[in-house]
């Protein structure tokens, strides 16, 4: 099985890690009960380092050196230059964290994904604002697919519930112009649609310590504050900024205890990134016994796919302008740091 992880810069390195984990720690778990058709499962791992071209020609080795299958990939602009590859070279791939809704161009026999579509995790988000009253959105934002993608569809579903979003470009402002603008737009909520560590604590930084901002709500959908680094880079500044996470209220019994797993193989609390992992490997192991290394079949699976993961039974389907296998759905929540434990998560809204 190849696996495609974000393990260098500028990769977001920290949830290439969490994401490398569970799809080991599902090897390993295959392997000790007897691997597939009696073979071990290899994992052949390729860093893509949130670069799409790395991402294409590691598809390219990987179907070359005759893997089964593709799993993983967190970047989702990285995600679908991987699966426009496995598209063409009729190469089954599970995707593993991106949430571009596009991930092809075209509808494809040959992709499925686990993690929910950008449009569904961040309506979500856009409901959870306006429950809170915001209604004047600001979002600071890189020039980006994902990032473009993710304001059109805050702008989509806000407009006509009566909110705003204003866009305030980060190539062109500092984090100390980017307060002055918050100011001159009283906007009541900044959303962090950039790159971590840089820009995002520098912003956060210069808002928190902006009087004039004091009650503004800082946050950042694409999940930013879930993994260690961000506490220990923000400390209580990172604390009550909401953001997206695919995890259920309670975990399953099977959740528990690979979450258990997972934390003593991290040596920290596994971000749901971890358990996309697990549950990857665990899909793809439960169709290559029926299938074997015949990608076609693998592939002809995806309809009839019944897995119990970490996160819920997972099944894939059709969804109306998604073009692979979708997963409807992950659970989502809305989650923050609590201020008074920020290594302690509230849940702030389901979805």
């Amino acid at each position: 099985m190849g696996a495609l992880v974000p393990l260098t810069r500028p990769g977001w390195v920290e949830a290439g890690r969490h994401l490398l984990a569970g799809l080991e720690l599902a090897v390993r778990e295959v392997n000790d009960a007897g691997g597939i058709l009696g073979r071990p499962l290899e994992l052949v791992v390729r860093d893509t380092a949130a670069d799409p071209q790395r991402a294409a020609a590691a598809v390219d080795e990987l179907a070359g050196l005759g893997v089964a299958a593709l799993a993983g990939e967190y970047h989702s602009v990285v995600a679908r230059a991987a699966a426009a590859r496995a598209d063409a070279l009729g190469l089954p791939f599970l995707c593993s964290s991106a949430v571009l809704d596009e991930l092809t161009e075209q509808p494809t026999q040959w992709v499925a994904r686990l993690a929910p579509a950008q449009s569904h995790g961040w309506r979500t988000y856009a409901d959870f604002l306006l429950g809170a009253g915001h209604s004047r959105i600001a979002v600071a934002a890189q020039p980006s697919v994902y990032w473009a993608s993710g304001t059109r569809i805050l702008r989509d579903h806000l407009a006509p519930r009566g909110g705003t979003v204003i866009e305030l470009d980060m190539s062109a402002l500092t984090p100390a112009a980017l307060c002055e603008e918050l100011v001159d737009h009283r906007a009541t909520a900044l959303l962090l649609l950039v790159g971590h560590p840089e820009p995002a604590v520098p912003i956060v930084k210069s808002v928190r310590q902006d009087p004039r901002l004091a009650e503004i709500l800082i946050g950042a959908p694409a999940g930013q504050p879930e993994f260690a680094e961000w506490a220990a880079l923000l400390g209580a500044d990172g604390a009550a900024i909401p953001f997206l996470r695919y995890l259920p209220e309670q975990l399953s019994p099977l959740g528990a205890r690979v979450g258990a797993a997972l934390r003593e193989r991290l040596g920290e609390a596994p971000s749901f990134v971890a358990f996309e992992g697990y549950d990857t490997v665990a899909v793809l192991a439960d169709v290559l016994r029926s299938s074997g290394a015949d990608r076609a079949r693998t592939a002809e699976s995806w309809p009839r796919v019944a897995v119990e993961g970490t996160r819920g039974r997972i099944r894939f389907s059709r969804t109306p302008d998604i073009s692979v296998w979708q997963w409807t759905w992950t659970p989502v929540q809305v989650a923050d740091r609590d201020p008074a434990e920020p290594d302690r998560f509230r849940i702030l809204h389901t979805g």
